[in-house]
């Protein structure tokens, strides 16, 4: 997943961006709430949000955020444990609320609860006709046998998977990708992991729609 993460700890966002890395992410870490204006590597699947900044509320960012119409998950992480603070939380749009000192592991659990959420999916599990991905233990089963994908094909499954229902841009797809690897979005390199990921699920699992973009079709 692509994850922007706005935290003012230094010891701490490093450590996390680093742990999320190692999970396989793609993080995106700013300390001040004018640092995200200037980032132009969206979409992201998810936001993690501090609540208090250096230069404003994380809350208040949110709030501004859902006024605008825009439905990433979001993820707030903080030292306020009050009830209350919970509650302003939650009822401001944040779908989820971590009180720190946390562990990364939990972090990264909630993370996935919150997409799946968004892609309309209680279960870790998502079944696209033959096709059944697992996002919790990153398997993929392929009439019920196991299918081995690169790091890569994962990470464009994924993406593909927790946009269920619409098309994705070839655009979006590149940016969600894109791990800093400039030079391999630069290239062909999108259209050769949906051809070998149609190869190893099927040709009809990923539909193409010229102007629109992919999706994942049962």
């Amino acid at each position: 997943m692509r994850l922007l993460m706005l935290e003012d700890d230094a010891i701490l966002g490093e450590g996390l961006r680093d742990f999320l890395q190692l999970e396989g992410h793609v993080v995106d870490w700013v300390m001040r709430l004018i640092d995200v204006a200037r980032l132009t590597k969206g979409p992201y699947d998810a936001l993690l949000v501090d609540w208090q900044l250096p230069d404003g509320s994380g809350l208040a960012w949110v709030k501004t955020l859902r006024a605008t119409g825009d439905t990433t998950p979001v993820l707030m992480m903080t030292a306020r444990d009050l009830l209350q603070d919970r509650i302003n939380g939650l009822d401001t749009g944040v779908d989820d609320y971590l009180v720190k000192p946390f562990r990364p592991e939990e972090l990264v659990a909630r993370i996935r609860a919150v997409c799946r959420r968004a892609a309309g999916s209680a279960s870790s599990r998502l079944v696209f006709g033959n096709v059944e991905i697992d996002l919790a233990t990153k398997t993929v089963l392929v009439s019920h046998v196991a299918a081995a994908l690169t790091a890569r094909e994962w990470a464009l499954l994924e993406a593909l998977a927790l946009r269920v229902g619409r098309y994705v841009s070839k655009d979006e797809l590149d940016r969600l990708l894109k791990g800093g690897d400039e030079a391999e979005t630069a290239s062909n390199a999108l259209e050769v992991h949906v051809h070998n990921l149609r190869r190893k699920l099927g040709r009809e699992s990923i539909e193409t729609v010229r102007g629109r973009g992919y999706r994942l079709v049962a």
